[in-house]
């Protein structure tokens, strides 16, 4: 793809480097797709109850809440022989998250339901432990490869762009290989993504380069930590939209069940993402001049809007009409598109306010952060979709594919449709609306960012940074 080889004067960055994040992204965001939207199903098609596979999944969240504080501790005090902060953790993770990934999906069809749901425990943390290790680094190197913000903004638009690429890869490979046309199982789909990982996220530990200087000039503590993270009030608001936002996992844990039961065709989903791609690819093109022209969460609201109204008519005009559920889709998919490319560049900006409200560079615990916000929504998605079954009195089946759940020719009950339908189209509007409610109070600009990330490069005095943000009308 030629977007990798866009180029400016004042870059740090070569366009091989560059393409080696992009293709890091497209991996990680395969790995992450098949877990946080194809774990549901295969537990629903594993005969589990899905009361109890949402128990567990919450469960596990309990180890992943000390884990990922933890690891943003690590991260931020360990100091490798080398002096990179970044690539080591990334050369480990290009290995440890694909052979974690197969783990999740290779559950015993034979064993009895206690050591499924045990081996799904210890799987999952296993795996979100890996996860961990990829994701911090992963975000975190943007601020030490360039120092230009312009140069930032433009990889974290089109990293998110592969990122999407990526998911779309895993969405393909997994909807046609369980579907009841071709009757695959699991384990060759988490195989296939597995090694396509591997062989993507491996490249940027040896091409990407640490140029600005990791300055630590305090020992972190965790008292230290909490008080940076209270003091970064943007960091917070952001993430607490997030989790909200990220209800939309809900219904991407849904869908290939709302296109066997609702639509009659497995493969109904992935017609319909194929329809949307093009109308969201061009969007998703169009951000970077977006960003340039506008601030990035004025962007963001308007998108969010634009997702609720489309959902809410979704819901109500329902599924019996398939042209206009399809025309639906396509507009929805298209602000959907938008948030997805810039959904992470606000971290970077929240690390550089956070640095220049507390002095502290503790950009592993910020990232840290966000890499929990995407695992515990991920979790608490599917946890929500599985005891929302269970509530609308979902049967449980056990089916190695959809061709198998096909032949066995089993009917789920009026409330258990209507159910189905509730969790897949008003549950993530519901969630959307409240997130739009807390972006509102995220009143960080890019403008203020720049200044702020001049001084804590040294370029500019406190002085100087001060009365630029005073100009900005820059209130903390």
């Amino acid at each position: 793809m030629k977007l990798a080889y866009i180029q400016n004067d004042n870059w740090h960055t070569s366009p091989s480097e560059r393409f080696s994040y992009y293709s890091f992204f497209f991996g990680q965001n395969a790995v992450y797709n098949l877990v946080s939207t194809l774990l549901t199903t295969y537990l629903l098609l594993l005969g589990l109850n899905a009361e109890k596979s949402a128990a567990v999944i919450l469960a596990v969240k309990l180890w992943d809440a000390f884990n990922d504080v933890l690891f943003g501790v690590i991260f931020d005090k360990v100091k490798f022989k080398s002096g990179r902060k970044y690539l080591p953790w990334l050369k480990i993770s290009a290995i440890a998250v694909p052979i974690a990934t197969v783990l999740m999906f290779i559950i015993p069809d034979a064993g009895s339901e206690t050591l499924k749901l045990a081996w799904l425990a210890i799987a999952y943390i296993i795996w979100d432990t890996a996860y961990t290790i990829c994701d911090v680094p992963i975000y975190g190197i943007i601020t030490v490869i360039t120092e230009n913000l312009d140069e930032r903004t433009s990889m974290l638009s089109y990293k998110s762009i592969y990122g999407g690429a990526g998911a779309g890869f895993c969405t393909l490979i997994g909807t046609v290989l369980i579907s009841e046309h071709v009757g695959s199982d699991f384990s060759i789909i988490a195989i296939i993504i597995g090694v396509t990982a591997a062989i993507t996220m491996l490249p940027v530990a040896f091409k990407a380069k640490e140029r600005a200087p990791v300055v630590q000039t305090e020992e972190f503590t965790v008292r230290k930590m909490f008080k940076y993270l209270v003091t970064n009030k943007y960091l917070l608001i952001y993430y607490l939209g997030f989790f909200f936002y990220s209800s939309l996992n809900v219904s991407a844990n849904m869908t290939l069940f709302v296109s066997f039961y609702l639509f009659h065709d497995s493969l109904f989903s992935l017609i319909i993402t194929v329809i949307g791609l093009v109308p969201s690819l061009v969007c998703a093109l169009f951000v970077p001049s977006l960003i340039r022209r506008f601030d990035k969460m004025k962007i963001y609201l308007v998108c969010v809007v634009l997702a609720v109204v489309t959902g809410l008519v979704t819901f109500f005009v329902g599924y019996e009409n398939i042209i206009v559920y399809t025309i639906l889709a396509t507009i929805k998919a298209m602000p959907l598109a938008v948030i997805g490319v810039m959904m992470f560049m606000f971290t970077p900006d929240c690390a550089e306010y956070g640095k220049y409200m507390t002095g502290i560079d503790a950009k592993g615990i910020t990232f840290a952060l966000q890499t929990f916000a995407a695992k515990l929504t991920g979790a608490i998605a599917g946890s929500l979709g599985l005891l929302l079954m269970g509530i609308f009195g979902w049967q449980e089946v056990e089916a190695e594919n959809f061709e198998v759940l096909q032949q066995m020719n089993i009917r789920q009950s009026d409330t258990a449709l209507f159910g189905l339908w509730f969790t897949y189209a008003l549950v993530p509007v519901i969630g959307v609306i409240i997130a739009g409610i807390v972006w509102m109070f995220y009143r960080l600009n890019d403008k203020q960012v720049q200044v702020m990330a001049d001084y804590n490069m040294g370029r500019i005095s406190r002085e100087d940074a001060d009365a630029g943000l005073a100009a900005l009308k820059f209130k903390k």
